[in-house]
């Protein structure tokens, strides 16, 4: 019986533990990676301007192949959409900003909107005609305790999807000069 009370009593401590931990810890979360490509901006921007050339170096299908994506109306400037679902989930995106020099923002919607956040695809010219591509999303879990656990979780799951992205599209416009 002594045994089974101080079990108890472990587990109570650790799960106070945890969500008094989480009740401090931040919502919001920002994921950013980049790569330096052998092409001016605009070069880079055909791929990442229009939605349907995404499915060129977009690493999202590779790992769900269930993935169906639908393009709106409108893929490329500002108020281009895509939709998407899948067995990994549903969403939406938006662009919001569009410059063939300076790249895009964007923002997305997850799982018929309950999870809202922004993207962009930023360019930055380098010298010898390289640019850096940064690809970075931000947003905020809401939700207090288990909010701030998956907003550290973020970068882990996130990050390496921009990591292949980012070489999928690096390849892609490299292997087209």
């Amino acid at each position: 019986m002594k045994i089974l009370r101080t079990l108890l009593s472990t587990v109570i401590v650790i799960i106070v533990v945890v969500v008094v931990v989480g009740l401090f810890l931040p919502t919001s979360y920002t994921v950013e990676r980049s790569i330096v490509i052998d092409a001016p901006p605009e070069q880079i921007h055909k791929y990442v301007g229009d939605l349907k050339n995404w499915d060129t170096w977009e690493p999202w299908k590779a790992e769900d192949p269930t993935l169906i994506v639908t393009h709106g109306e409108k893929t490329k400037g500002i108020g281009a959409t895509q939709s998407w679902v899948g067995d990994s989930g549903d969403g939406a995106l938006t662009i919001t900003r569009d410059t063939p020099t300076e790249g895009i923002q964007y923002d997305l919607l997850f799982d018929g909107g309950t999870y809202v956040c922004q993207g962009a695809i930023i360019y930055d010219p380098l010298e010898d005609g390289e640019t850096r591509v940064t690809w970075t999303m931000s947003g905020d879990m809401g939700a207090p305790v288990i909010g701030g656990y998956f907003a550290i979780m973020m970068d882990s799951m996130v990050g390496e999807m921009f990591d292949k992205g980012l070489s999928n599209l690096k390849n892609s416009v490299e292997g087209q000069s």
